[in-house]
């Protein structure tokens, strides 16, 4: 029996362990970085031990400080979540052999699927359907679209698609690179590229008696960089034909390697129907919560089970119902992606139907969930910093309803009513993939986010005004001389008992967050109510410091502010916005050198291209290459012109602005001289037009 257990990992994923542990009664051990010790992990575990460092490279992939860890707080069993070392045999083999319980498969298991070109071997072998590998020495043409795919890992890392045959070289190297970086083996390997495919899986679960277990298929198809970020339950669409193939395929992969705990088997659809093994994640997967949610079943307590010795029921139970997850990350997807760092205030979703919110990780991991069938998993607490150590996901939301139609509006709603006050995120991004057509029809693929990634992210700024009136309001309640007679600092609907209201335009500028836009507000607060600039039908029904109730064209809008220093976000049923609250007199110094290639996160320089302070560069050319946040980004020249300076060298790290190059633009040629004698219409020499 398993009396204390040591997580190797942290934050949503160690959460998400522990609490399985208490409703067990197994006592809980936590591990924690310089930046996590202050982490919800660390606070929820009966003990915590310290991995001195800040990189993963020093603490969480240190598989002889996890065992130390685990001896020192006199653990029995380690869990190691996911990513990490979730899949490293010699990281099991460690823990086995320092007399500890391994929760996961055996190392063998793990070994036989640790290379992606020898589990398509193994899978051959064992009749599993798959993609013939190509050799990139004799690609042709026909063959395109290519995929090349590092060898040894998963994330989107080492991956990349070729549609021209002559970038096949420079890609090939570029994604050795990237695995040598992200997982520390160079191999890749390439094969066709199935386009418009679904990305469709099989969870199972084996015990040591011979019973493994096919609880189902998850839909993943909703990919950025390659990266999972919608998946569902159980997989729509399919034939019962092709689910049950689907699931005798992963069922045979698991007997084959003699698979022990809980995995999964990652196959492609094609549109033809026709499935092709991908690889086998030989782990608790992220989406794991949708699986539990359908079948009824806690997937971390039958891990922990298994590794027990108890046998499985002869089969798994009944599936009902239909879950979707979605991953919410700090990062801007009409940016690149970009991950954002700082510290994120608050972090809430609703607690029901009525939309009220409540903190995050309340809802139980089995059956339908907290209430409206909604459950939400997070690593973080309000306050806590986003940096650029880890990955950016701040919370994994999962819906819970008899049909997937139900579901999905669940979770559509619950993401749009979220309080998320603090970096940029992509909740638009996902809110509108939920109610897209094809997402709505289960006509997605693959490609859809990057299809659709102009309209899933345009810019939708027909409130924001709006929303910006609303955050001048409430600033000016929260001032003494806008405070009623009571002195409460509250405006009340009798505006006719207002006293030392200003009498002159109030003027307040707001930009809004991440796209730049300014917004002026002018008003002004009489005994005969609200006068507001572009706004000649609404009156102000309420405001206090943090909520202010407006109507407009006759139908009453209310909104939440909350203010964090110059940060105001404002969140009412017509959206979210984030502002920075502008000062009357700008800083004038604020400038940077024109040309300047600015660090648009913090990170690490990994590469820098083969060029050199002198050299002529093109728009939009690769300069370095960045990472944050587990990927890797490119920085790229933004004009035309000559490299003037170069600040990066590989393994510098760098805070979010530092200059890391210069490109010094080329003047454009001289316009021809006009047509016309009224050269007077002209610009003036040297007045920049903007």
């Amino acid at each position: 029996m398993i009396r204390s257990l040591l997580v190797a990992n942290r934050a949503e994923i160690a959460r998400r362990i522990f609490r399985t542990c208490r409703e067990l009664g197994i006592a809980t051990v936590a591990v924690h970085s310089d930046p996590d010790a202050g982490a919800p992990h660390v606070r929820e575990a009966d003990a915590a031990v310290r991995l001195p460092g800040s990189a993963p490279a020093d603490t969480y992939l240190r598989a002889d400080l996890l065992v130390q860890a685990a001896l020192a707080a006199g653990a029995d069993a380690v869990h190691p979540g996911y990513g990490f070392l979730s899949e490293n045999a010699d990281f099991a083999r460690a823990v086995i052999g320092a007399g500890l319980t391994w929760i996961g498969p055996p190392p063998e298991a793990i070994e036989a699927m640790a290379s992606k070109t020898r589990a398509k071997d193994l899978m051959r072998a064992a009749g599993v359907p798959l993609l013939a590998p190509l050799d990139p020495g004799r690609a042709t043409p026909g063959d395109l679209p290519l995929l090349v795919k590092a060898a040894a890992g998963g994330g989107g890392r080492g991956m990349r698609v070729v549609r021209d045959l002559a970038a096949l070289p420079a890609e090939l190297t570029s994604a050795r690179a990237e695995a040598l970086s992200a997982f520390g083996d160079a191999e890749v390997f390439l094969e066709p590229y199935v386009e418009g495919a679904r990305h469709v899986e099989v969870q199972i679960l084996a015990d040591t008696h011979g019973t493994v277990w096919a609880l189902g298929t998850r839909d993943c198809s909703l990919q950025r960089r390659h990266q999972k970020v919608i998946e569902e339950a159980p997989a729509p669409g399919l034939s019962d034909g092709l689910r049950d193939a689907l699931h005798e395929a992963a069922a045979g992969a698991a007997r084959a390697i003699g698979y022990r705990g809980a995995g999964t088997v990652e196959f492609l659809v094609g549109r033809d129907g026709r499935p092709y093994f991908l690889e086998m994640n030989t782990r608790l997967q992220v989406e794991h919560p949708v699986t539990e949610h359908v079948y009824g079943v806690d997937l971390v307590a039958l891990q922990l089970r298994v590794a027990e010795g108890e046998p499985l029921p002869a089969g798994p139970p009944e599936a009902r119902g239909h879950a979707v997850e979605a991953r919410l990350y700090a990062e801007d997807p009409a940016r690149g992606w970009r991950p954002g760092t700082g510290v994120m205030h608050r972090l809430a979703f609703p607690s029901g139907p009525e939309g009220p919110t409540g903190p995050v990780d309340r809802a139980g991991p089995v059956g339908p969930g907290g209430p409206a069938g909604l459950r939400v998993d997070s690593g973080l607490a309000d306050g806590d910093e986003i940096t650029v150590h880890y990955d950016p996901m701040l919370a994994k939301v999962i819906a819970w309803a008899p049909t997937r139609a139900e579901a999905v509006r669940r979770l559509a709603h619950a993401l749009e009513r979220a309080r998320l006050h603090g970096p940029v995120t992509n909740r638009d991004l996902l809110v509108r993939a939920l109610r897209h057509p094809e997402f709505e029809d289960a006509r997605m693929d693959t490609g859809f986010l990057e299809r659709h990634l102009e309209q899933l992210t345009a810019t939708d700024d027909h409130t924001a005004p709006l929303a910006a009136l609303a955050a001048a309001l409430a600033d000016a309640a929260r001032r003494p001389t806008a405070g009623t007679g009571s002195g409460t600092g509250t405006v009340a609907g009798r505006l006719g008992g207002w006293r030392n209201v200003p009498s002159q335009p109030q003027l307040k500028t707001y930009r809004s967050e991440p796209d730049g836009i300014e917004y002026e507000v002018r008003y002004r607060l009489t005994r005969d109510g609200l006068t507001a600039d572009d706004h000649p039908d609404t009156r102000l029904i309420e405001a206090s410091p943090h909520h202010v109730v407006l109507e407009v064209n006759g139908v009453r809008r209310p909104f939440d502010i909350a203010v964090y220093g110059d940060d105001v976000h404002v969140d009412s049923p017509l959206g979210a916005h984030a502002f920075t609250a502008l000062p009357r007199f700008p800083d004038p110094t604020a400038r940077t050198e024109p040309g300047s290639l600015l660090a648009p996160m913090p990170g690490t320089v990994v590469r820098v291209a083969e060029v050199a302070v002198g050299d002529r560069v093109e728009a939009g050319q690769p300069i370095l290459w960045l990472e944050a946040m587990k990927m890797e980004h490119r920085v790229t020249a933004p004009a035309a012109g000559v490299l003037s300076a170069l600040h990066a060298t590989p393994g510098r790290q760098v805070e979010v602005g530092a200059v890391l190059a210069v490109v010094a633009e080329e003047a454009p040629a001289p316009p021809p001289p006009p047509r016309t004698a009224h050269s007077d219409q002209q610009t003036a020499p040297g007045r920049s037009r903007i």
